[in-house]
């Protein structure tokens, strides 16, 4: 898996969301769905899924944060379930959260969200 994580640090710049998201999931076989939202909790870009399930899910995921965060705000969130997980990611106000195949590497759908929200960074210029 190495390979893999030091293929992904290449040459891949700055782009929208959705591109963000799009090469998300040609590197992954583990995320099935995957919304990323911004402060105001509206999906900003989202693959695998319907516009209504990308909204439960964005709202989904916001909730758990709000839930998570007693005393000081969480910035990941991760719930097994026996058909697969779900996986919440905070940075910088903007969320991902996806839908992963049951025993997801945690670790790397972690990594992978993150990447996602920073590369799709509103405002960032790609250097």
């Amino acid at each position: 898996m190495s390979g893999r994580g030091a293929a992904r640090r290449g040459n891949l710049g700055l782009v929208d969301a959705a591109d963000a998201l799009a090469q998300l999931m040609e590197l992954s076989t583990e995320i099935v769905e995957v919304v990323t939202a911004g402060e105001d909790g509206a999906p900003e870009a989202f693959t695998g899924c319907s516009p209504d399930r990308a909204d439960e899910l964005a709202r989904a995921g916001l909730e758990l944060v709000a839930l998570a965060s007693t005393g000081s705000p969480a910035s990941r969130i991760q719930v097994e379930r026996a058909g697969g997980g779900l996986h919440v990611v905070v940075e910088e106000g903007r969320t991902a959260v996806a839908t992963t195949v049951a025993d997801a590497t945690a670790g790397l759908v972690t990594h992978d969200l993150r990447a996602a929200l920073r590369r799709s960074a509103p405002g960032q210029v790609d250097a």
